[in-house]
Order: structure tokens, then C-alpha cells, then sequence
């Protein structure tokens, strides 16, 4: 096929004991979903349907990638997440089969520009300027769903310069993986290619240049991000 101009690199995710990689087509965050974390945001806990936002799939970046300071920001937040890959798409995918659609799993960090979000959200709009920008969804290698089983419990923890700053388990979870996965098919036909972040606990807080923040996951590889000055 001829294009008018040269088309842009796929998007893709490294996958954990392989050389090959898992190629990304969308990326969906979920908001709010540990308890502790919706208070710590001012927020009510109560069980409300879960509601997504998204990120370019360019936006994904490797464990171990040093990451410029964005601009228009003074306020750069960590966020520590679990990612699931889709390998299999779907639509209206019943709770029970989700894990047939699972690729895998992984260590992700929804970085977010805090300032621009909150403002966009008092002025009741959209978060793509405080959580799409460059480079916004650092992800560890993928582990294969039939390595791990499926995750339903486990340590998640980030730590900034080695000191501690988030920790929970997954199971703390106010929507799961099957849920999360299962409501999100109802209203897109998920497809093999997109990944999930799920959610991060309470804890969230600033980062500046020369920092390095360690995301983990029990059972999975640790997603390490080095901030650096501004571009």
C-alpha cells in the first residue's frame, strides 16, 4: 500500500523471556478504583459503576526509559498500576470467560500531569491533557496469563528514590479484573491489542527530575522509570 506520508511505528509492549513483542492498540485507564485512593481524591467510595479514560497507544514506553519532565505541568504525579493485556477480543465478554481473552499481565504507571487534570475536572471537561501527553504509560514486560494464572491477589507497591510511597494488595480492587474487563466489553468490542491499567492505590504524589520510581507487583517484573529533566 502507498501513503502520502511515511506511517508512524507501531506501538508496542515488551514481553517478559521473549524477543518478540506484544504490538498495542489502545490503551484504557480506570478511574478511582481502590477505596483509599477515591477518598484520598476527595471522593465518595460507594460502589459506582466504574468509568474509563484513555491514552494514545504511543503513549506506552518501556521499563528502564528515562522520561523528560513533561511540559505545562508543576505538578507530575506517580500512579502505580496493574495493566492487562487483551490477546483475544470480544464483545459483552461474561465475567466468567474473561480470562480467555487475557494475554497477560504487567506493571504500568499512569503518569499524570495532576495540575491539568484537576483543573480540566473542576471545569467539568475532558483529562487528555492531564493524562494523554507524550510518553504517559510506562509498562514493564508482559508475563503470560498461563505463567501467572490469573491475578486476583498480590502486593502492589511504588517506591520514589527507594523510600515507600504505595501499597496494597490487589484484592483491594473495588471493580477486579474480571469486572473491569467484562463492563468495559459492553460498550466497545475490546480488541487483541489493548491494554487495561486498572487503577492505583492510595499514595499518589509528586516526582521531579533525577527520580526513580520502582513499580511491583507480586509475581511480575518490576517496571523501573527514571525522571528526567525537561525536554
Amino acid at each position: 500500500m502507498n501513503y502520502v506520508i511515511e506511517p508512524p511505528a507501531p506501538a508496542t509492549v515488551a514481553v517478559a523471556d521473549s524477543d518478540a513483542r506484544f504490538p498495542v492498540r489502545r490503551v484504557f485507564c480506570v478511574g478511582r478504583n481502590y477505596d483509599a485512593h477515591v477518598r484520598e481524591m476527595g471522593k465518595n467510595p460507594d460502589r459506582d459503576p466504574p468509568f474509563f479514560f484513555t491514552k494514545p497507544a504511543d503513549a506506552v514506553v518501556d521499563s528502564e526509559i528515562t522520561i523528560p519532565y513533561p511540559p505545562e505541568t508543576e505538578n507530575f504525579h506517580y500512579e502505580a498500576e496493574l495493566v492487562v493485556a487483551i490477546g483475544k477480543g470480544g464483545f459483552r465478554i461474561d465475567k466468567k470467560d474473561v480470562s480467555k481473552h487475557i494475554f497477560g499481565y504487567a506493571c504500568g504507571n499512569d503518569l499524570t500531569r495532576r495540575d491539568l487534570q484537576l483543573a480540566a475536572r473542576e471545569a467539568g471537561r475532558p483529562w487528555d491533557w492531564g493524562k494523554g501527553f507524550d510518553l504517559s504509560a510506562p509498562c514493564a514486560p508482559l508475563h503470560r496469563i498461563e505463567d501467572t494464572g490469573e491475578l486476583t491477589t498480590g502486593s502492589i507497591t511504588l517506591s520514589v528514590n527507594g523510600e515507600l510511597k504505595q501499597e496494597a494488595d490487589l484484592a483491594q480492587l473495588i471493580w477486579d479484573v474480571n469486572e473491569i474487563v467484562s463492563i468495559l466489553s459492553r460498550s466497545i468490542h475490546l480488541q487483541k491489542g489493548d491494554l487495561i491499567y486498572t487503577g492505583t492505590p492510595a499514595g499518589v504524589g509528586p516526582i521531579i527530575p533525577g527520580d526513580v520510581v520502582v513499580v511491583r507487583i507480586e509475581g511480575l517484573t518490576d517496571l523501573v522509570t527514571t525522571i528526567g529533566d525537561p525536554a
